[in-house]
């Protein structure tokens, strides 16, 4: 069952509905629980979104009421406006169609605005895929289309439950992880980005996460040549996708 909003956001409430809807295959932004809700259908969807590494959120029930006045049973699913894909099913393609895979991890970049212009600019420069968390992102709904200018609609977006996992399995596919730090002492164009290559960019605010730093096989630095220690998020993915395209070309 759905029900129109002045926001731009699609949703679907009721248990039976969100499963009928994963059953088609619709993906999903996000789906809210009332807190404490208990019943065998809940722990049957609840399941079916930890596999499928849909991000979830407890929250009163006040909440769910205040988007939609019928009968929610307690969960209320956005749907995303673009189709969800797996990293597992894109990056031994690339392999096998002779591509050079150029990947773009995003650790917890939140702000709809950063994470559309970052997409935007990852199709300009012919990025393959697009990875991000589960949980501490920014929401793929119409706002985040709308950002990138059409781009998320172009650009493979994945999502994983766990950066690391991710990060280890591209990296053991042969794909170099070069992720972009103030604390390193490597310029970010002393990297050789012939080869297959995962860029790694952090939220302004906390940065890439110590145990992915640990993973990468670069750790770089944007040299800065004013006061401000640090750039823009999407200014600085902008800068690092196009040395991929500089030494490309």
């Amino acid at each position: 069952m759905r029900e129109g909003r002045k926001e731009k956001h699609s949703f679907i409430y009721g248990f039976h509905s969100v499963l009928e809807a994963m059953d088609s295959g619709k993906t999903f932004d996000k789906i809210l629980f009332r807190k404490g809700i208990k019943s065998e259908v809940f722990s049957d969807v609840f399941q079916r979104i930890r596999e499928l590494g849909i991000p979830y959120q407890f929250v009163p029930s006040q909440k769910l009421d205040g988007i939609t006045r019928k009968n929610h049973q307690g969960i209320i699913a956005f749907v995303s406006p673009i189709e969800i894909q797996f990293i597992e099913d894109i990056l031994p393609g690339l392999f096998e169609q002779g591509k050079t895979p150029f990947l773009l991890l995003l650790d917890k970049v939140t702000d709809v605005r950063n994470f559309g212009a970052i997409t935007r600019t990852a199709e300009c420069a012919g990025v393959d895929a697009i990875l991000v968390p589960a949980k501490h992102s920014a929401g793929i709904n119409q706002d985040a289309v709308k950002t990138s200018a059409g781009a998320l609609l172009r650009v493979p977006v994945c999502r994983r439950e766990s950066m690391t996992e991710a990060a280890e399995y591209i990296k053991n596919s042969g794909v170099q992880l070069v992720a972009t730090t103030e604390h390193s002492d490597k310029n970010y164009y002393d990297v050789d980005y012939n080869k297959p290559t995962a860029l790694i960019m952090g939220a302004e605010d906390t940065g890439i996460s110590d145990k992915i730093l640990h993973l990468a096989d670069h750790n770089v630095k944007i040299p800065m040549a004013g006061e401000i220690e640090s750039l823009n998020v999407s200014v600085a993915a902008g800068i690092m996708m196009f040395e991929v395209v500089k030494q490309r070309r």
